[in-house]
């Protein structure tokens, strides 16, 4: 069965990050790390301040609907420890974001372990990471709309990533 990842980088909203729990856990991703300005549930060892942490889990939970609490995550503020490990581990870091490299979803043949990389809902992955990782997908378009909300992006990626 292929190993997968779910790394959340910058993104803003609690609800996002409740569905995107919710999400990994109906497809069995292995863990979800939740980096950069990305908030986070209440965790162990949780350095906020308790009724910040409280505020950021309520509205977190309010999506996640108990996924904060069976699907394995982790914050860890710094992408580049995140991606050393994972890179250590074997994964595969595939970015989802457009760009004049991106490999189309339906193209795109899954390593067995791969860690899906998604960025900010207004901006996507900033101009730099782009060009420090080399793998990119993207979601075909029909319509005028340009994206996808990051919570659909990502479901629609982790599934083919399980099923292809």
């Amino acid at each position: 069965m292929r190993r997968l990842i779910l790394i959340a980088h910058d993104i803003r909203s609690c609800h996002n990050v409740g569905s995107l729990l919710r999400t990994a856990d109906g497809l069995g991703v292995e863990k979800v790390y939740l980096t950069g300005y990305t908030p986070f549930p209440v965790g162990p060892d949780d350095t906020r301040l308790p009724h910040e942490a409280a505020r950021l889990d309520k509205q977190i939970s309010k999506t996640a609907l108990g996924a904060e609490k069976t699907q394995p995550w982790e914050h860890i503020a710094s992408l580049d420890d995140v991606l050393a490990m994972l890179q250590e581990k074997g994964y595969t870091v595939a970015v989802l974001e457009q760009s004049p490299t991106s490999v189309k979803l339906p193209d795109f043949s899954p390593p067995t372990a791969v860690a899906l990389l998604l960025g900010s809902e207004v901006d996507g992955v900033a101009p730099e990471l782009l060009a420090r990782i080399p793998l990119h997908i993207e979601i075909p378009m029909f319509g005028r709309k340009e994206s996808f909300n990051v919570v659909q992006a990502a479901a629609m990626t982790l599934y083919h990533l399980r099923f292809a």
